[in-house]
């Protein structure tokens, strides 16, 4: 949600970051709305003052043995002005947090000009491509060889974009979810949290996925959401609270399943894990101050980024330009792994700065050490990992000519120490 005296005070600038996000300008519009609304009140309260006026000059009027009648006739007439002039601001009032409420957060000045994608800029790369000394298969072909990987299964009780993983894959991924939880809550200070999956309209709400983005989103028959990340849940932990400064940062980390309608995704990435209706992911979420939220920013990211350097596996990071943000953002940063699979790089996390926009919508502040009053907090995320994909990405960089496995050390405590997970049987 945005500030409407931060777009009073400054048109332009508010221009200039939704033109980097490639839309029109809004202030004008915007702006429009607010004026009649705070017209719409100050006459109110001139009619209010004025009834005030009248209902003292009637009560002297009175105790004098004044007739009263034509103040009173006039009181009465203000009363229904009154009632038109406060039902008008109400409606203004409506209208100018709808307006507000679609409009995507303002990108940070350092955030690139682009209009998608190919607008995006690297800034790292780490780790090495393997050298294949065979064609390598992608994880469906891998996973499919061995039968625990079943999309076929899947299909038939829930439809596309879902699968069954079995034996050692079932615990591959169960692994793969407790590294990452014992990483980032022993290294990375994050306090594990089990969260609701189930949320009520005010927690998608204050992270900005309604109303816009319903349609990317599962609900059930009685009104609750699906949640499409731990993000959520975590975030909204914070709802409507006042905390004091010398608690922050909080930092949560979440390992739950998530559910998207991928409403707009038909025939992208049909084949295979990367893009499913229900996944598993393992959610860093961070609450801070305005002045320490960049530095969170690059923080988290670097906890995710730890993920992939302790399973040895190739990635870069790039900074998401302005028209290839996410909604609530401000910056973010997509950290991609190599599959040789696809021979590309595909995303396994996004790490974004929210500002304050998801705190405006939540009403969630904090008390400054220093100073009187409160301010709104600062809210980030981002996945470290998405599960799914890092099996994917384990199961290509790791896999052998003859279709086994091998396990990546920093898994093999979570898998019982096994080492390799074995080829399917020759076929007869």
């Amino acid at each position: 949600m945005h500030d409407i005296r931060f777009i009073r005070e400054a048109p332009e600038a508010f221009d200039a970051g939704l033109k980097k996000r490639g839309l029109a300008p809004l202030s004008a519009e915007i702006l429009d709305i607010d004026r009649r609304r705070r017209a719409a009140i100050s006459e109110s309260e001139a009619i209010q003052a004025n009834r005030k006026a009248l209902s003292q000059q009637i009560g002297i009027a009175k105790r004098k043995g004044e007739n009263a009648d034509a103040l009173m006739e006039e009181v009465a007439n203000l009363e229904q002005s009154l009632k038109d002039g406060e039902r008008e601001a109400s409606r203004l009032d409506e209208e100018l947090r709808i307006r507000l409420e679609v409009i995507p957060n303002l990108p940070f000045e350092e955030v690139p000009e682009g209009a998608d994608e190919t607008g995006n800029v690297e800034i790292r790369r780490e780790g090495n491509q393997r050298n294949f000394s065979f064609p390598p298969k992608d994880h469906v072909a891998l996973g499919e060889a061995t039968g625990n990987m079943d999309f076929a299964a899947a299909v038939k009780i829930s439809g596309s974009r879902f699968v069954f993983l079995r034996s050692h894959l079932a615990r591959l991924e169960r692994a793969l979810a407790q590294f990452m939880l014992d990483l980032h809550t022993a290294g990375g200070g994050y306090t594990e949290v089990s969260p609701p999956l189930l949320v009520k309209d005010t927690a998608v709400y204050g992270v900005g996925q309604l109303p816009k983005f319903a349609e990317d989103m599962f609900r059930t028959d009685n009104g609750f959401w699906l949640i499409p990340t731990a993000e959520v849940s975590l975030t909204n932990l914070v709802n409507d609270m006042v905390l004091e400064e010398k608690e922050l940062p909080l930092r949560f980390t979440a390992f739950t399943p998530c559910f998207r309608s991928e409403a707009g995704s038909a025939g992208k990435d049909t084949r295979g894990m990367i893009r499913q209706h229900q996944f598993p992911k393992v959610e860093l979420v961070s609450i801070t101050t305005p002045e320490q939220s960049a530095d969170e920013h690059e923080r988290m990211t670097g906890c995710a980024e730890e993920v992939l350097k302790r399973l040895g596996l190739a990635y870069r990071t790039v900074v998401l330009c302005g028209g290839d943000m996410g909604f609530g953002s401000r910056k973010t940063y997509d950290i991609e792994v190599w599959l040789p699979g696809q021979e590309a790089y595909r995303e396994i996390s996004s790490c974004s700065n929210m500002g304050d926009f998801q705190a405006r919508r939540m009403n969630a502040r904090y008390r400054p050490k220093e100073g009187k009053g409160t301010r709104f907090l600062n809210t980030l995320n981002g996945s470290a990992l998405a599960v799914g994909r890092t099996l994917v990405a384990v199961l290509e960089n790791y896999q052998n000519e003859d279709g086994s496995v091998t396990i990546p050390e920093a898994l093999r405590p979570y898998m019982g120490g096994l080492e390799l997970i074995p080829a399917p049987p020759a076929k007869k």
